[in-house]
């Protein structure tokens, strides 16, 4: 392996060697990788319910990156992204498809993003990992590795110490070797005000942002901390919904790009009808699916892939009246729709 990207237990020892006071020196180097969003190094980590758009602003955030675009008129450092998609490729190279219509010309260069559409084991596939991409980038080190999501690149359980530290020391491996930023989405625990699982995680994080999504679909992302930084930096956006291409039986192929929204609405002190953490999902879920909805069929099976119906299937269609009851979605011919968004 190229000595220059080797993992943290494999580095020369001479990185010990202590440094006098009088030889100590001010770093001048920029800190940040998006500035007041994500440090140039370190484990940031991305948090938010189901269905809230996390992924979305992840993956939004990192294509600024490697186009060297600024964003929300904050200074980004450009460089290549690696972006492991763990929970499915076939709905992310739509995404990337929707981002390439909507935002990039025809004549626009390549753009140094590159995608892992699989899941990882991070902890025993690390250095497989690092190996990889420095076979795949060459001579160029990526300046972010985006882990999408931390569910599906863990073997263990998320709750336990042990297994949460050894994720850790992986992600830190991985930031090691390339002098970069690690990004890990993640999902929130059952009660919505932290991430979920052992707190080790967190208390690793050099940096932290929670996403939400209110009733009227706007995505809310703020900065919790940052380590060596300010925090309580806020942005926001809306998804809009792209028609990519056919399928193979003509059916549309829709994603979503992130659209700029400002000022941003906080749903907490909103007017509009308040709504159970359920609710708040399976309309996410409904306004993801943008202007053409759902049938109840996949609505339900998409509600239950992020755990709720599955105990009692009366539980959805409680859930599908009380936002119609709310004004908030309605349904025609057998499909429901996100009302007025």
């Amino acid at each position: 392996m190229n000595e220059s990207v080797a993992p943290l237990n494999e580095r020369p020892l001479s990185r010990l060697t202590p440094v006098s006071f009088d030889a100590i020196e001010l770093d001048t180097s920029l800190r940040y990788l998006v500035k007041g969003i994500v440090p140039r190094e370190g484990l940031t980590v991305l948090w938010g319910p189901p269905k809230c758009g996390k992924s979305f602003i992840a993956f939004d955030i990192m294509m600024h990156v490697a186009l060297g675009w600024s964003y929300r008129d904050r200074k980004v450092v450009q460089g290549p992204v690696v972006y492991v998609a763990c929970e499915g490729g076939y709905g992310f190279k739509a995404r990337v498809e929707a981002f390439r219509q909507l935002r990039l010309a025809e004549e626009h260069q390549t753009v140094p993003f590159y995608l892992v559409p699989t899941r990882l084991d991070l902890v025993a596939e690390h250095k497989d990992l690092i190996s990889i991409v420095s076979r795949t980038l060459g001579g160029q080190k990526p300046v972010a590795v985006v882990l999408d999501t931390l569910n599906r690149s863990l073997t263990g359980s998320e709750s336990s110490d042990e297994d949460m530290t050894a994720y850790v020391r992986a992600a830190d491996s991985v930031c090691e070797a390339f002098n970069c930023a690690v990004v890990v989405v993640h999902h929130c625990g059952i009660e919505s005000s932290r991430p979920r699982g052992h707190t080790s995680l967190t208390g690793a994080a050099d940096a932290q942002i929670a996403v939400k999504r209110n009733a009227a679909g706007t995505i809310e992302a703020n900065v919790e901390f940052m380590k060596d930084g300010p925090e309580g930096d806020s942005f926001a956006g809306r998804l809009e919904s792209v028609q990519v291409g056919l399928d193979d039986d003509g059916e549309p192929i829709t994603s979503c790009v992130v659209e700029p929204v400002d000022p941003i609405t906080d749903f907490r002190d909103s007017s509009g009808p308040k709504l159970t953490p359920n609710q708040d999902t399976m309309l996410s879920i409904l306004i993801e699916a943008g202007p053409g909805g759902r049938d109840v069929e996949k609505w339900n099976e998409e509600a239950r892939d992020v755990g709720i119906g599955i105990k009692r299937k009366a539980t959805l269609h409680d859930i599908r009246n009380g936002l119609k009851k709310k004004g908030l979605v309605h349904t025609t011919m057998g499909r429901w729709y996100v009302t007025n968004v």
